[in-house]
């Protein structure tokens, strides 16, 4: 039984939000360890992996340089380079806070590799949003995917035309510069079309509006998403009023 789209992504947003509030490795964990299981499950975990390594392994090595590094609440010192020391604690709490950013991450990058982007529109019309600002929020939560998408195309294409890629940082590099300036050229004559396509079929209009698509909601599954809702709302309140927090 699919879920409908509101649906999955009340739970992949206070799933992220009760991650982050909580604070909790090894919820986070718990968390990490149920986004791959579920991508794995949907057979998205193939894409799903290179676009949230792209998007952690930068945060994460920031994290810890920067609090595994300097971290001034430190006592355990492990090794010393000069103003830099790497202390237990800086350790510790720069791997909860990777852990904290990961699951936060992979929960709404399974959400978006997953959702239907035409059934998430069709469903924030029916309850009232805006079409320009339905669209605007669906392509957001589907653009790690679309790039992903993209990308691989780009790469497969030049590889056909003799594009080899050398071990090595540098070449890779090379690489890399050459893959990007197609991409981005497309994305932009793709944003061009749809932004043509959208405003000739009246997108931008007001008035009412009928869709050809019928996305069934559940009574229970409404009543889940307040659920989910409150219990996202209860966790920040029980973060933001915890004594130290």
């Amino acid at each position: 039984m699919r879920l409908h789209p509101l649906t999955s992504l009340a739970a992949a947003g206070s799933t992220a939000i009760i991650t982050t509030a909580a604070a909790y490795l090894p919820l986070s964990l718990t968390v990490i360890a149920a986004a791959l299981g579920l991508a794995g499950w949907s057979g998205t975990l193939r894409r799903l992996v290179p676009a949230a390594a792209a998007i952690l392994v930068p945060l994460c090595v920031s994290l810890l340089v920067l609090h595994g590094l300097f971290f001034p609440e430190g006592h355990t010192v492990l090794a010393q380079w000069g103003p830099a020391r790497a202390t237990s604690e800086g350790l510790s709490f720069a791997l909860q806070r990777a852990a904290q950013l990961s699951a936060a991450v992979l929960a709404l990058l399974v959400f978006s590799f997953s959702v239907s982007v035409p059934d998430l529109v069709a469903a924030l019309s029916a309850k009232g949003v805006h079409g320009r600002f339905a669209f605007v929020l669906a392509s957001t939560l589907t653009l790690l995917p679309a790039i992903t998408a993209r990308l691989e195309r780009i790469r497969q294409a030049q590889e056909a035309r003799g594009l080899v890629i050398r071990h090595g940082l540098p070449a890779r590099a090379a690489a890399f510069r050459l893959q990007v300036v197609p991409l981005v050229t497309a994305l932009v004559e793709d944003a061009a079309t749809r932004a043509a396509a959208l405003e000739a079929r009246g997108f931008g209009s007001t008035g009412p509006r009928t869709s050809y698509r019928d996305v069934p909601d559940r009574p229970g599954e409404r009543w889940l998403r307040i659920v989910l809702l409150l219990a996202a709302a209860a966790a920040v309140a029980a973060r933001l009023f915890q004594p130290g927090a």
